[in-house]
């Protein structure tokens, strides 16, 4: 069930799908907005419609089950002759300390997959380096600067991975390889090939519930990276209304 507020925006320009993991993110972005107006079901998902053009869909965890779900937002939009102007990967996710702490918000200026690869000798080669594939996508730098204004979210690399980094070892590794990232979440890489596969932008922004590294679960703050979220998304619209998706 999504849980909405009484009082919320009611205007936006574009039609944007915002992709959760989970439900109760997809609720907590829900409370920004006043009630949605439809509920329809697509393969494997429900899709929430709100009547400012902004819909929410819980895409599942994992950037496998994430893309698949967004396709089919994408696609079921498309046959509508509606597509939409812009994707959202959204939800909480780990910050790399000190620089993204527990209850900040990151907004990805790259979306970069990081455990898309061979392991070998010689330490991790990234699939691009094997001679194929993708491993990053750039959202677009006007959008990113609007959200980062309108919010106060820190920019920079946010990571997608298939394991949730456990230990202080593997966040350091990463690090090394990645000294750009802020955040690492499970979604936002599948959710943007899904995007580029469509020709739409892709934005992915993440308010931080636990620092990366050992899963001291004392130390985490859903509660409060939920809430960050709601307010986020309080201001996107508005941020964005200046922003035209067709000309970045």
């Amino acid at each position: 069930m999504v849980v909405q507020a009484e009082e919320g925006l009611t205007t936006a320009s574009a039609r944007v799908l915002v992709a959760t993991a989970v439900p109760v993110e997809r609720d907590a972005v829900a409370r920004a907005f006043p009630p949605a107006v439809t509920e329809t079901r697509l393969p494997g998902a429900l899709l929430c419609r709100t009547a400012t053009g902004w819909d929410l869909l819980a895409a599942g965890v994992g950037p496998a089950l994430a893309a698949a779900s967004t396709a089919g937002a994408l696609t079921a939009a498309a046959l509508e002759g509606a597509p939409y102007d812009l994707v959202v990967c959204a939800g909480i996710g780990g910050g790399f300390q000190p620089e993204a702490p527990v209850g900040s918000l990151v907004v990805a200026d790259a979306i970069t997959v990081a455990d898309l690869g061979a392991e070998t000798t010689d330490g991790f080669l990234a699939v691009t380096e094997l001679g194929f594939g993708t491993v990053t996508h750039r959202p677009p730098q006007p959008a990113v600067r609007a959200v980062s204004e309108a919010t106060g979210a820190r920019t920079g690399t946010i990571l997608t991975v298939s394991t949730v980094t456990g230990t202080a070892a593997r966040a350091a590794a990463l690090r090394a390889r990645h000294p750009g990232a802020l955040a690492e979440g499970m979604e936002g890489f599948g959710v943007a090939e899904a995007a580029a596969a469509h020709g739409v932008p892709v934005l992915e922004l993440r308010a931080v519930s636990n620092p990366v590294g050992p899963r001291d679960r004392a130390a985490w703050r859903i509660g409060d990276a939920l809430t960050a979220l709601t307010a986020a998304f309080g201001k996107l619209p508005p941020a964005l209304e200046s922003w035209n998706p067709h000309e970045s």
